[in-house]
């Protein structure tokens, strides 16, 4: 009566696993659901390799992505492929980001945080500060 053990798809050699683009960018922890990676895909939000990426295509290691959210683009490279979301320190394992990704960020979030200054204040008036407008206005 023994069954013959399955072969799991865990029990393949890491050189040999394939992973979909949507299911490891969800590994990687840049999107929180597998949902909303796959849109960013078919969204045209992710290339692979200079190209739009598809939900199916199967990540290599190596290659490159170019990732936008929000107002930050990322240029990673694929340094391992896993299909398990695990905790942050271990998914960031999974790629490297580019020294010239990361600086372009940094200075795009410097720009912003300068353009955001011009807008005013970044709160809206207590009642002290109402006081004060009230007084200014009366003037």
């Amino acid at each position: 009566m023994n069954k013959p053990k399955q072969e799991h798809h865990q029990d393949k050699p890491k050189a040999e696993k394939k992973v979909r683009l949507d299911k490891w960018l969800w590994a990687a922890r840049f999107f929180k659901t597998r949902g909303a990676a796959k849109q960013a895909v078919e969204g045209g939000k992710v290339h692979y390799e200079g190209q739009r990426g598809k939900c199916s295509r199967h990540v290599e290691i190596g290659a490159t992505l170019i990732i936008r959210q929000g107002y930050d683009e990322k240029v990673v490279v694929i340094q391992a492929v896993s299909d398990q979301r695990r905790g942050a320190p271990e998914a960031q394992l999974l790629y490297q980001e580019t020294e010239e990704s990361i600086k372009q960020r940094e200075e795009a979030t410097a720009q912003r945080k300068v353009m955001r200054g011009n807008l005013g204040p970044e709160h809206r008036p207590n009642k002290k500060d109402r006081r004060k407008i009230m007084q200014f206005k009366d003037r």
